[in-house]
């Protein structure tokens, strides 16, 4: 009975100790998705400086806007993605084949194990590919976490609940790593040296490992989606098939997620993330720029109050760097509440509203406006200290609308796939589209907006640009999006 109720209900309907249980892991699983993804654009600029080597005079190799800088900030941005993409498609192919507690426990090990070894990187060869690690495990996190929760919960209405609940913890996953990357700039110093020195960039990383312990202590009393298992012992569980995915009966289904998840995505990495970029760089917003200006003063100012010399200037500018560092992270920080806000006002409107495509709608037209408009704005208000507020409010704004998108797409896949190409289908809708295609718009904003010396204004501007391609055909295709049930198996 338990296993035709979805084995995460008890018999009174409400959620089971196994239902809370197997939430509470997807929970954590969906915050450090976001967690590792969003860690990047924080610890880009130092990690490149630290790592790409240094000029005689003391001064890092590899500057922004400087054609080495944007070889490897693409490079970091996405050679991952793509890894993820290819890699996290077989994930998915092993979800249908294997199971979905099996995969998604190694896929968290694999991405935390992974960034752990990240922080402890010496060549930036060594960091790309820890970080393509990190991002196999996250795709494929992904894929086998929804697939759980969707078999799960056979009640629409619980369902729903359950994937939108669960996946607002990717927005706390957001402020969790924004709040880590500040603790990290901080406390730096006073932190076991790594590779001789005290990067913040360094710690940020490591803190990734952090969903790995409680896996380890849970796994053993997870269970395996019921409505696979059941099938997988009846021996009614069809093998798996990419090919399948473009059968008369799935393409449109595959090509319209595919895309459109893409362009959910591509609005967020082509314009979203790139703001660390243009508010922390050397030509970045005036009052960022003004608070690393004062850290280093302050640096100057203890050193003579002490009676010592004043610090090197090597030293000076690692205090620079983590005082911008932190001031940026205090803006990221507005982004996840907006996006923590955008989820969980999705989770509540997808119980309340039938159709999906008006579901999507009510953040898909917003973003559409609000992104490439806000980023415009920014390019002319880079040299306005008063401007930051502003700048922070619009970008809680612009992470409401868009990151509300990526927990429609785990609400809706589910749904649109057969049981025995559930995470096959996801896997290509999630990792194809939105991790390859979606993530690819960060590679074109960094493409069109190189400039020597690093130009904040051209990468905002193209970054409201590739938002508001992206955005427009999203929103044109959502028009032939399939709702769910329209010719699909159970």
């Amino acid at each position: 009975m338990q296993a035709r109720r979805g084995g995460g209900v008890a018999a009174d309907g409400r959620l089971s100790p196994t239902g809370w249980l197997v939430c509470a892991i997807a929970a954590i699983g969906f915050a450090f998705d976001i967690y590792e993804l969003l860690m990047l654009p924080l610890i880009i600029k130092p990690a490149l400086a630290a790592l790409g080597g240094m000029a005689a005079d003391g001064t890092p190799l590899l500057v922004p806007g400087s054609p080495a800088y944007t070889q490897w900030a693409r490079a970091l941005f996405f050679v991952p993605a793509l890894a993820g993409g290819v890699f996290g498609l077989l994930g998915g192919y092993l979800t249908d084949l294997l199971g979905r507690r099996r995969v998604l426990t190694f896929s968290i090990l694999l991405y935390a194990f992974s960034a752990l070894a990240a922080g402890f990187a010496t060549s930036l060869p060594q960091l790309l590919f820890f970080r393509c690690l990190v991002f196999i495990g996250v795709c494929v996190e992904f894929v086998a976490a929804v697939a759980w929760l969707a078999e799960l919960f056979p009640d629409r209405e619980q369902r729903e609940r359950a994937l939108g609940w669960t996946q607002a913890f990717s927005s706390l996953g957001g402020l969790l790593v924004g709040m880590a990357n500040v603790l990290a700039a901080r406390f730096a110093a006073d932190l076991p040296a790594i590779q001789g020195g005290h990067d913040a960039w360094r710690y940020t990383l490591i803190s990734g490992v952090i969903p790995a312990l409680p896996l380890i202590l849970i796994r053993p009393f997870l269970p395996e989606s019921p409505v696979w298992a059941e099938k997988k012992r009846a021996g009614t569980l069809k093998r798996p098939s990419l090919r399948e995915l473009f059968s008369p009966a799935l393409v449109r289904t595959t090509v319209l997620t595919t895309i459109v998840f893409a362009a959910s995505y591509g609005i967020a990495f082509g314009a979203i993330q790139q703001l660390p970029q243009i508010l922390g760089g050397p030509k970045g917003h005036a009052a960022i720029l003004g608070a690393a200006q004062a850290a280093q003063a302050e640096a100057v100012a203890a050193a003579e109050r002490a009676g010592k010399p004043a610090p090197p200037p090597g030293k000076l500018k690692s205090i620079a760097g983590n005082a911008t560092d932190e001031a940026v992270a205090t803006v990221t920080i507005f982004q996840e509440i907006g996006g923590l806000v955008g989820r969980v006002l999705l989770a509540i409107a997808a119980v309340r509203i039938l159709s999906r495509r008006l579901l999507l709608r009510l953040f898909q037209i917003p973003a559409l406006v609000v992104v490439p408009a806000l980023f415009w704005w920014i390019s002319t208000q880079l040299s306005q200290a008063d401007s930051l507020p502003w700048i922070k409010a619009g970008i809680f704004l612009a992470g409401l609308v868009t990151v509300a998108q990526f927990s429609f797409w785990g609400n809706y896949i589910p749904l649109v796939f057969p049981t025995h190409l559930r995470g096959t289908g996801e896997s290509f809708a999630a990792n194809i589209g939105g991790r390859v295609l979606g993530t690819a718009a960060a590679w074109l904003t960094l493409t069109f907006s190189a400039a020597v010396p690093p130009d904040p204004v051209r990468i905002a501007l193209a970054g409201a640009a590739v938002a508001g391609v992206y955005g427009l055909v999203g929103t044109m295709l959502t028009r032939w999006l399939p709702e769910p049930g329209e010719g699909v198996e159970a």
